[in-house]
């Protein structure tokens, strides 16, 4: 019998000129869109270039896999579904995942409303295989809460927060972000933390071992942020909120978990504020992890901290399991005796209840891949 797949972080791309045509004309230079010059593909604005990615030199693509239909149409990706043995997904945005790159709140909340809406149509007639996930302005908390109660009258489940912080925005321990933790809390959306979101640039080391590092580097800022939100207090504070950090694999979710225990209690007199939990049971109320190849993080899924870890295929990206889901979802736990309730847990089920989606299998059990 398959067991039930839901992919916790994939992408479509939002049609190119989507920013550009729906803006309002006083906003329309902060219109998020990519251009080519010379051998560079550059993601910005008519002001500001955000992301410059040299093309060709290395063999690299524009976009990844971005001839594949399922890229940009529900038709292709759901044959890429059926291949990949992937019964439902959550989608992330290609050129919104810059959202918060934006220094203009205005324009933030208008770019944020832009993809929001299309995102409530492109996937609007098949809610049974697709989590809707929005973009939150975070440059002024007053537009923050009221797209969060836009979105939930919609009825998304998801709703994206940058990984790391943007400059000049509250920290994840700041107690100003407490009433929109509270609201989420309330009105069951979950805030989505994707990796790379909240950076003017993901590209920090050009040297040696500079692709290496640049992307592993990025785990370093989920953890950052899952330190502040537990150690400072605001998931304490409300205990209805959830956060799933994406594409940053999910091992160090027990180390850090069994590390804030211990300082929490070595260090006591100096820890402020006081929480009403142990750091690691805050962690298993509260926090999410998605990865794609990281088996460590199932051998620590009895372990504090260690139970909410869903796995994602990153479609279609190069560092993605695409086209081999189905080998590496079947190969992922090879010598890893965790008992069949963890691996549906960990394909599917933790997902569908963090996202509260119906895990009915849509795939055929055998197929390509």
């Amino acid at each position: 019998m398959k067991n039930f797949v839901f992919s916790a972080d994939s992408h479509i791309l939002e049609p190119a000129s989507l920013y550009l045509d729906n803006m309002p004309a006083s906003l329309k230079q902060h219109a998020l869109h990519t251009r080519l010059e010379d051998d560079w593909l550059i993601m910005g604005t008519r002001v500001k270039d955000i992301y410059r990615l040299r093309l060709g030199k290395n063999g690299e693509r524009k976009i990844s896999a971005g001839d594949r239909k399922g890229v940009g149409e529900i038709k292709g990706r759901l044959e890429d579904m059926e291949i990949e043995g992937i019964d439902a997904e959550i989608c992330f945005p290609q050129i919104g995942i810059w959202m918060f790159a934006l220094d203009d709140p205005e324009a933030e909340m208008a770019s944020c409303q832009i993809y929001n809406d299309w995102n409530h149509k492109f996937f609007g007639d098949n809610l049974n295989r697709f989590v809707r996930c929005g973009v939150l302005p975070v440059r002024d908390f007053a537009n923050t809460t009221a797209e969060l109660r836009r979105l939930a009258a919609l009825g998304f489940t998801a709703a994206m927060l940058p990984g790391a912080m943007p400059e000049g925005v509250a920290k994840y321990n700041d107690e100003a972000w407490d009433p929109i933790f509270r609201l989420a809390g309330e009105l069951g959306v979950v805030f989505v933390m994707h990796t790379g979101t909240g950076l003017q640039s993901v590209t920090s080391e050009r040297g040696p071992g500079g692709a290496i590092i640049n992307y592993s580097m990025q785990m370093n800022d989920a953890i950052t942020s899952a330190q502040y939100l537990v150690a400072g207090g605001v998931l304490d504070r409300n205990p209805q909120a959830k956060v799933a950090f994406i594409e940053s694999g999910a091992s160090w979710l027990t180390a850090l978990a069994e590390r804030m225990d211990e300082v929490s209690v070595a260090h006591a007199p100096f820890v402020r504020p006081k929480l009403t939990r142990r750091p690691s049971q805050i962690i298993d109320d509260q926090v999410w992890a998605s990865f794609q190849h990281d088996r460590a993080c199932l051998l620590s899924t009895r372990l504090p901290g260690g139970r909410n870890v869903m796995w994602a295929s990153d479609y279609p990206h190069n560092e993605g399991t695409f086209p081999h889901s189905r080998r590496i979802t079947e190969e992922l736990f090879d010598g890893i005796d965790v008992g069949e309730e963890t691996k549906r847990d960990v394909l599917g089920y933790n997902a569908a209840r963090l996202f509260r989606f119906d895990p009915v299998v849509a795939t055929s059990a055998g197929g390509t891949g």
